[in-house]
C-alpha cells in the first residue's frame, strides 16, 4: 500500500496510470503531474469511477528542480515514477534526493541541447573512452550511485520494455536456463500499421534521434560502431511474420554488458519498413532531424521540434493501428557444459491494447513494466540502496506480474538464430 507521484501524461504515462489503477492494492493513491494539467485532469475524470485508487493531479515543470521539490514535499509520495522525457531524468533524480524518496524511470538520460558546450566536452571525452557516440548513456545516472546509497534510497533505471523487460528476460534466462550466457540478440519488431505515410510510435524527437544515429554492439569487451542502418537481417517473428530488421545502438546493451558476467556479444535489432526509412533519410538530408536551433523569420526554432509538431501525436495512433508487436531476446550460452539457445519474447496486439487502455501497443509495452517496476519498489520486493538497472534484481516477481498485467511471455527452446 502506498502513494505514487507520476510525472508525465503522454502515451506511456497513460498506460502506466491505467495499470496503477488496476493494482489498487499497491497504489492506494496516485498523483498525476505534468506541464499541462488539463491532460492530467482528463485522465483522472476517465479513471476515477473505475478504481479504488485515489487520483489527484498537479501542474509541474519537470525541468525545474525547485518546482519538483515543492510538489514532492506537498504530496509526500512513497516513490516517484518518471514517465516524462529522458531530458528530465536528472532534475527529477535531484528532487527525489532532496526529498528522500525512491525513483523509477523507463529510459536513460540524454540532453535536450546536444550543442551545449559543457555537456559536449563530457560527451566527447566519453566517446573516446567508451567507444560509442550515442547521445544517451547511463554514466550520468550511474554517477548518482553514492548519493542514493547514502540517502538510503532506491533508484530503479530503465523499467520499460527495451530497456526493462528485455533486461529482466536476461536475468531470468541466467537464473533458470544457463550457467553462463555468451550471446544476446535483442529483437524489437513492430508489425503494426497506422495508415499514415510517416509517423513515429513514440516521441518523434527521441525516436528519430535514436534511429538516425550510428549503430553499435558489444563484442569481446568493447564497442563496435557501425554506420546508421548498415547491418540488416531478416527474421521470421512468431505471430508477426518475416521482417527486415536493422542493428541500432540501445541503452540496455550498456547495462547488460556490465551486469551479465562473461557475456561475449550483445546486439539490438529493430524492424523498419522501407517507407519509414525513405521518409527518414529524406528528412535527415534536408536538415529536419537537426537539434541545433536555426533562425527563421527572426525567431529561433529547432528543426526536429518543428517536425514533431507536424507529425501525428503517437498518443493518437491507437484507434487506427492494427497488427502486433513481438519483442524479445535470443540467448546462447552453456548449461551443464552443453551449448543451448532459447528465445524469450512477448507478442502484443495493437487493437487489444486500444480496447483495454486506449493506447497502441508501443505505449502499452512500456507503460505496463513502468507500473510493475514502481510496484516492486513501492512494495519493497525490490529494495536496495543505490542506483540499479532492473536486471540487478530477482527477475521472478517481475516476470509473474508481466503475465498478470497483460504482457505474457513465451520461452522457445528451439528458435531460429540471427547470423
Amino acid at each position: 500500500m502506498g502513494r505514487l507521484l507520476i510525472i508525465g501524461c503522454g502515451g506511456v504515462a497513460g498506460v502506466a496510470i491505467h495499470k496503477c489503477c488496476q493494482n489498487s492494492r499497491t497504489f492506494t493513491e496516485i498523483c498525476i503531474a505534468s506541464r499541462t494539467k488539463s491532460k492530467c485532469d482528463a485522465l483522472k475524470e476517465k479513471l476515477q469511477g473505475t478504481t479504488d485508487t485515489v487520483i489527484t493531479t498537479a501542474q509541474v515543470d519537470a525541468d525545474n528542480v525547485d518546482e519538483l521539490i515543492a510538489l514532492i514535499r506537498s504530496y509526500q509520495p512513497d516513490a516517484v515514477l518518471n514517465v516524462a522525457l529522458p531530458y528530465q531524468d536528472l532534475t527529477i533524480m535531484d528532487a527525489c534526493l532532496a526529498c528522500r524518496v525512491d525513483y523509477i524511470d523507463t529510459a536513460n538520460y540524454e540532453p535536450e541541447n546536444t550543442d551545449d558546450p559543457e555537456w559536449r566536452a563530457i560527451y566527447e571525452k566519453r566517446c573516446k573512452e567508451a567507444g560509442f557516440t550515442a547521445y544517451f548513456d547511463y554514466s550520468w545516472q550511474w554517477a548518482y550511485q553514492d548519493k542514493f546509497r547514502e540517502a538510503g534510497l532506491t533508484a530503479l533505471l530503465g523499467s520499460g520494455f527495451d530497456p526493462g523487460v528485455t533486461s529482466v528476460f536476461s536475468a531470468y534466462a541466467l537464473k533458470h536456463y544457463f550457467d553462463e550466457i555468451e550471446y544476446i540478440d535483442i529483437l524489437d519488431c513492430n508489425g503494426g500499421d497506422h495508415g499514415y505515410p510517416f509517423a513515429t510510435n513514440f516521441n518523434p524527437e527521441i525516436n528519430l534521434r535514436e534511429v538516425s544515429a550510428n549503430g553499435s554492439y558489444w563484442e569481446d569487451g568493447h564497442w563496435v560502431e557501425t554506420e546508421p542502418m548498415e547491418i540488416k537481417r531478416e527474421y521470421n517473428f512468431p505471430r508477426v511474420g518475416q521482417k527486415d530488421m536493422y542493428l541500432l545502438h540501445h541503452e540496455e546493451i550498456e547495462s547488460l554488458a556490465k551486469n551479465i558476467p562473461g557475456v561475449k556479444r550483445i546486439r539490438f535489432f529493430m524492424t523498419f519498413g522501407q517507407s519509414y526509412l525513405t521518409h527518414m533519410k529524406c528528412l535527415e538530408n534536408v536538415g529536419m532531424l537537426s537539434t541545433s536551433p536555426i533562425l527563421f523569420e527572426g525567431k529561433e526554432i529547432v528543426p526536429i521540434q518543428f517536425l514533431k509538431a507536424l507529425l501525428p501525436d503517437p498518443a493518437s495512433l491507437g484507434p487506427r493501428t492494427v497488427g502486433k508487436t513481438n519483442i524479445g531476446c535470443i540467448f546462447t550460452g552453456k548449461k551443464d557444459g552443453k551449448e543451448k539457445t532459447i528465445y524469450i519474447y512477448n507478442v502484443c496486439d495493437h487493437q487489444e491494447c486500444y480496447k483495454e487502455v486506449g493506447s497502441q501497443a508501443i505505449s502499452y509495452t512500456t507503460g505496463v513494466p513502468a507500473m510493475i517496476g514502481a510496484a516492486l519498489v513501492l512494495d519493497k520486493v525490490w529494495d536496495r540502496e543505490g542506483v540499479f538497472n532492473v536486471e540487478e534484481f530477482d527477475p521472478d516477481p517481475f516476470m509473474d506480474m508481466l503475465n498478470q498485467y497483460g504482457l505474457p511471455w513465451v520461452v522457445d527452446e528451439n528458435p531460429q538464430i540471427v547470423e
